[in-house]
């Protein structure tokens, strides 16, 4: 089927791709110039709005950054709903809150269009190496028809559940990612600042209970003071906006999450919201007077 692609950003980029690779045509639009260059010189074809992109494909996946944006992009001036048919489908591939979801769904439902929400983990790495997770919610039928094109650019798929079940479970785990971060800050502070070198602690810890994805992928990077984005901390900040969010307006106490989303917003007042979010640690050095390197405290 022909695809189209609206976002080519950090992770929607590679994800094209990806697919791209994986022998599809695609029709690809951002409002950024260099990515779509890009794109085209790789295979694809240049839209000149998420419009003109829905009218010219079957399948058309959105990768945008939060609700506003796909709210726009798809139900805006020129957005998607304009030039969509009917029979078609929208994947929309952000993460944004899952009330928002479930609104642009009810929108294109009306156009006889059909969408499933299926944000990603694993940055982007994974996102250049096609092994994404991808949560989706949606409609049974509907998922079978894009499994395949989800594979092209992560490793599983599953679904959680009704339209808006995919952001729910994308929320659960950037929770969990905040807390992990947050938790591997505090130990390795406190390791430091006893006069342990953090390396030695994170190479005896990390094949214990208290290893994970997360403490691999990222202790490696703050013993190097590396903050280079895989992900940013403005975006987990709007992760952790819209899981509050959503726990507020279903009754569920997440008093973690509200303590960690305030140390974030306290790393974008000084300035480093651009930083990856396992730059967080520096909130914790801030506080201990430390930094957590190589060979113990600098």
């Amino acid at each position: 089927m022909d695809i189209g692609f609206i976002g080519l950003g950090i992770m929607g980029k590679p994800m094209a791709k990806n697919l791209l690779k994986a022998g599809y045509k695609l029709v690809v639009y951002d409002i950024v110039e260099a990515p779509v260059k890009e794109l085209v010189a790789a295979g694809a074809t240049a839209g000149s709005s998420p419009k003109d992109v829905a009218s010219r494909t079957e399948l058309i996946v959105t990768m945008l950054p939060n609700s506003p944006h796909v709210k726009e992009a798809v139900l805006g001036k020129d957005g998607v709903i304009d030039g969509v048919k009917p029979g078609c489908i929208l994947v929309d591939m952000s993460s944004i809150a899952p009330l928002a979801s479930q609104q642009v769904a009810a929108e294109l439902a009306k156009k006889g269009v059909e969408m499933i929400d299926a944000p990603v983990s694993g940055g982007e790495p994974k996102a250049i190496e096609g092994t994404l997770a991808i949560m989706v919610g949606g409609k049974q039928a509907v998922f079978e028809k894009v499994k395949d094109v989800l594979l092209k650019m992560g490793s599983s798929a599953v679904l959680c559940g009704d339209i808006g079940a995919g952001n729910v479970t994308k929320l659960a785990n950037q929770v969990i990612v905040a807390l992990n971060i947050a938790a591997m800050s505090e130990a390795f502070v406190l390791a430091v600042k006893a006069g342990v070198d953090p390396e030695r602690v994170f190479d005896a810890i990390k094949g214990g209970l208290a290893g994970s994805t997360v403490l691999n992928a990222k202790a490696p990077m703050v013993l190097q003071g590396n903050y280079k984005p895989g992900f940013r901390i403005e975006l987990h900040i709007k992760d952790l906006q819209n899981a509050l969010d959503t726990a507020h307006e279903n009754g569920t106490p997440i008093p973690l999450t509200s303590q960690v989303m305030e140390m974030m917003q306290a790393l974008k007042v000084a300035g480093k919201q651009r930083d990856d979010h396992g730059g967080l640690i520096q909130f914790y050095e801030g506080l201990a007077g430390v930094k957590v390197r190589k060979g113990g405290a600098q």
